[in-house]
């Protein structure tokens, strides 16, 4: 069982979405990421290089959620999953994206998607 490092309600404008209003507009989407890694040797050490930098990641995933308009919030998900991956020390990544805003035509106050994946 890995230790988890979660960073909750990363706030990021986008322009995401099969109308072409979101696509011109945009709107904001709200990010959580859970990461599974083993912290043993940065509690130990001390050491911010034997962990994940949660700062430089928000960072990261910031970007790749204001970047290239995706159609589907699932596609946008994925992005952020793939670039937790590419942290050596990230084992799995669950992913949950939330596109408050969404133009559903009826009141709501979320419409989100989870991913969930892993090295192996």
């Amino acid at each position: 069982m890995s230790d988890l490092i979660t960073l909750r309600g990363l706030r990021v404008f986008g322009h995401h979405g099969v109308h072409p209003e979101e696509r011109a507009n945009g709107q904001t989407f709200v990010v959580d990421v859970v990461l599974g890694v083993d912290t043993r040797e940065a509690a130990r050490s001390d050491d911010l290089s034997q962990t994940v930098d949660y700062s430089l990641l928000a960072a990261q995933v910031a970007d790749a959620v204001s970047k290239e308009p995706a159609d589907l919030i699932e596609t946008v998900a994925e992005r952020v999953a793939d670039l937790c991956l590419d942290h050596p020390r990230v084992e799995q990544v669950e992913v949950t994206l939330h596109k408050p805003e969404a133009p559903v035509g009826l009141p709501l106050d979320d419409v989100a998607v989870t991913i969930h994946r892993s090295r192996t």
